[in-house]
């Protein structure tokens, strides 16, 4: 990927402002440690605005504990977290944008080490992304697993490989330049499930690829099925995953139209179409009917060999459930184990924290 570097004055004059924007909704367990994340950050240039989304627990009480000249907090009547990122982002001064959502933590060199990349960069309108790992409680249990799309790549190679791998980035590995931001345009408030994926989606198409930064770090956390990244049976965020993949679909094809994006349409919806067969046939129907339109056709989803000898006893409905259900479960006392030995160690997170300087304190 081959271009100019076109850096902004704000770069030579001095340092860009950043705006780190934490939507945040029923976050009291975590958003204290987020915003410590926030606030540790090596980037001293920076503000942080934390919008509280209608919260009916102690999240806006905790966050503005923190206030200060760097961070603001504002709470607004519940309206999704689009919404909330939307009015975090009116409020924002900041030369770049750092989306983070308030269970997740930033290592504290991460926004710092993408701007020394940045500085050696050969193009102007780029999009630079980092590492990531899941983590429950204990941050040094985070483990980096690399995928193809931890490297720079041009915007359609990356759609290309999201979709036919079936693989994502973690929102806040972004960090976004002002102008991108504003090319792409607002969140889309229609989507209650998968917002993130199609929001980055338009700021790719908007850049000119993307650039990947390992040492720029961020912990994922791994909450409870309530979670918003998780559809189980809720028939609003099936609708909204319906809608955000047919715009996935759109943006690839206008990149590029050819039998690799065709075939990489299809196995990214061949991927997805368990979580809407058998239980809404509309949804099914649709599908099936985009993928003639990219010259293919979806097969009945199959169940994993744990689960399936229940099809034939139970029924379809009850074995796709067991399929949901257990593995939630797994992960449920995988959970409650590290938090157990996450409370028993009693050590100061800061020192739990692979950079050593992330600003993460022990909870109360």
């Amino acid at each position: 990927m081959a271009s100019t570097c076109n850096l902004p004055e704000t770069f030579t004059a001095m340092k860009p402002l950043v705006s780190i924007l934490i939507p945040a909704y029923n976050s009291e367990e975590w958003i204290a440690d987020t915003i410590r994340s926030a606030i540790a950050q090596t980037w001293q240039r920076k503000e942080i605005i934390i919008v509280d989304d209608g919260s009916t627990d102690r999240t806006a009480e905790v966050a503005r504990r923190f206030a200060s000249k760097e961070v603001s907090i504002v709470s607004v009547e519940n309206q999704g977290a689009a919404a909330a990122r939307n009015h975090a982002l009116k409020l924002s001064q900041g030369d770049y944008i750092q989306w983070l959502d308030a269970d997740d933590l930033l290592g504290a060199d991460k926004i710092e080490r993408q701007f020394a990349v940045l500085r050696e960069c050969n193009g102007g309108r780029l999009l630079l992304s980092g590492s990531w790992a899941f983590f429950n409680y204990r941050t040094d249990r985070a483990r980096f697993l690399a995928t193809s799309l931890w490297q720079d790549l041009s915007p359609v190679e990356w759609l290309l490989r999201k979709m036919s791998e079936n693989l994502h980035m973690q929102t806040a590995t972004w960090l976004v330049s002002r102008a991108l931001a504003e090319a792409a345009g607002p969140w889309d408030t229609r989507l209650h499930f998968d917002d993130d994926g199609e929001y980055f989606c338009r700021v790719l198409l908007a850049s000119e690829g993307t650039r990947f930064v390992p040492e720029a770090r961020v912990f994922y956390r791994v909450t409870s099925s309530n979670r918003v990244g998780y559809i189980g049976t809720s028939n609003k965020k099936k609708d909204a995953m319906l809608l955000s993949m047919k715009l996935h679909v759109q943006y690839l094809r206008s990149l590029e139209e050819s039998e690799r994006v065709r075939r990489a349409c299809l196995t990214y919806m061949q991927n997805w179409f368990d979580q809407f067969y058998p239980e809404r046939p509309d949804i099914v129907a649709e599908f099936q009917g985009m993928a003639a339109q990219l010259q293919g056709h979806l097969e009945v989803p199959r169940l994993r060999w744990k689960y399936a000898w229940m099809k034939p006893i139970f029924g379809w409905k009850a074995a796709k459930r067991a399929q949901r259900a257990l593995p939630q479960l797994k992960v449920s006392l995988v959970r409650s184990w590290d938090k157990a030995m996450y409370r028993l160690e009693g050590r100061d997170a800061v020192s739990n924290h692979p950079t050593n300087a992330a600003g993460i304190g022990r909870r109360n």
